[in-house]
Order: C-alpha cells, then sequence, then structure tokens
C-alpha cells in the first residue's frame, strides 16, 4: 500500500469527539515518524512519497525565525 499526500477532510464532529476520549483514556496514541522544519518541506516530502515514513510527518512553523526548543 503507497503512502498519499492528502488535504485534511473535514471529520464528522461525533467522531472527532469519540476520538479525542479514546486519547484521553490512553487507548490511541499518534506515531510520529520524524519531524522536519520548514526549510526542509520538501525532503520531508520525499520521506513520505519514497514510503520511508512509518508514522506521521511532522513540518514544524516557527515563528519570527526562531529555532524550536
Amino acid at each position: 500500500m503507497s503512502q498519499q499526500l492528502r488535504p485534511f477532510i473535514r471529520e464528522n464532529h461525533d467522531d472527532l469527539v469519540a476520538l479525542g476520549e479514546l486519547i484521553e483514556a490512553g487507548k490511541v496514541s499518534p506515531v510520529i515518524d520524524r519531524v522536519y522544519p520548514l526549510a526542509e518541506a520538501a525532503k520531508a516530502i520525499r520521506h513520505v512519497e519514497d514510503g520511508h515514513a512509518r508514522g506521521k510527518v511532522a513540518i514544524t512553523v516557527n515563528a519570527a525565525g526562531g529555532t524550536a526548543a
């Protein structure tokens, strides 16, 4: 199964409430594969397109050119 970049779609409110409850109960947790700075967004996209991501790939955006903590 290949991975695809997709825009975030509108979700059902009831589904989001149920998901929130599962997360709060510790039954669901996100898996972050890698985090890239905005300047490396192209590298992040290649990582996903090449099928290497085993979880979510996040891109950080820092205000006023600051660095992530």
